[in-house]
């Protein structure tokens, strides 16, 4: 499959801080792929890299094979990108800052655009001046979902949305995925990104330190074991793999490393396992793993 956004060692400073440190990334054609980190981590410096408003060091980046400082003009009729903090002109209404921002990618579908104001719920009389966060949000969907652009940006899309506006903002990106669009999606909202992501990025001081298939990031962090047996259950703590044994009346709850679960089955057997439930790690568990110590302790705690 080809990539519609190709990343290699990329180098990005400000004076001595070094923000993105020959970071690497790679966002596969037809994919909806998730980008997390914290806040100071390079999300946004590589987002502006890749949108054309931040010149790089050093290193090689391509944007639908186009190199996206030199054909930003061309690539911004390609693309459409919704911030986090959408900041409009306070003189004109909404509706006419859709209708601009579409003229600038060539134009919008006037049908589409008149179902995406009605799924969101935005009034396009209202002056940009009087509108809240989030219908200034709102604005920018509308714009990016009624245009016809091969690739989708979205730096923190959501912010400002109520949990109804959310869930209509994942169908459009779901649907855009369907049509073989390809969308980067920043994102602090976890469940969010779990959702709608085919692939994972997380980025740590400016390098990106893991990416994958939300399945092949779950080795990272441990799976969680409820069983219920007709026996209390000994010896656990000793077999290799297991950690954080709890034990109740009939339940034992445990945590237990990838590839460790034959013999631990094969040691429960013998005490009457009655039922038994795995829970992979939540995307949250994984998150942590790389900015808060113990993953499945902190998850646990907040």
């Amino acid at each position: 499959m080809t990539a519609a956004i190709s990343v290699t060692k990329l180098v990005k400073t400000f004076g001595p801080t070094r923000a993105l440190d020959e970071l690497d990334l790679s966002v596969r054609t037809g994919e909806v792929h998730g980008f997390l980190g914290p806040n100071g981590a390079g999300k946004s410096t590589t987002i502006r890299v890749l949108l054309g408003l931040l010149r790089r060091d050093s290193g090689e980046v391509s944007v639908l094979g186009a190199d996206p400082w030199r054909d930003a003009v061309s690539l911004h009729r390609r693309l459409a990108y919704v911030p986090g903090d959408v900041n409009l002109w306070p003189n004109l209404s909404g509706g006419e800052a859709i209708d601009l921002f579409g003229a600038l990618r060539g134009g919008l579908d006037p049908g589409r655009r008149a179902e995406l104001v009605e799924r969101f719920e935005l009034d396009p009389t209202k002056k940009c001046r009087a509108y809240s966060k989030g219908n200034r949000q709102k604005v920018a969907l509308v714009a990016a979902f009624a245009s016809d652009v091969e690739l989708y940006v979205l730096d923190e899309p959501t912010a400002g949305l109520d949990p109804l506006m959310d869930s209509v903002f994942r169908s459009y990106v779901q649907e855009a995925r369907e049509a073989g669009r390809t969308v980067l999606l920043s994102s602090h909202i976890l469940g969010e990104v779990e959702a709608l992501c085919d692939r994972i990025s997380i980025i740590r001081e400016g390098r990106i330190v893991e990416s994958g298939t939300l399945g092949e990031l779950r080795h990272l962090t441990r799976t969680t074991v409820s069983v219920r047996t007709e026996r209390p259950v000994t010896g656990l703590d000793g077999l290799p793999g297991v950690h954080d044994v709890r034990n109740g009346d009939d339940t034992t709850r445990f945590e237990i490393e990838p590839g460790r679960f034959d013999a631990v089955l094969r040691h429960l057997a013998g005490f009457g396992v009655l039922d038994l439930t795995s829970t992979p790690p939540s995307l949250e568990e994984l998150f942590l793993r790389f900015y808060g110590g113990d993953a499945p302790a902190e998850a646990e705690a907040k």
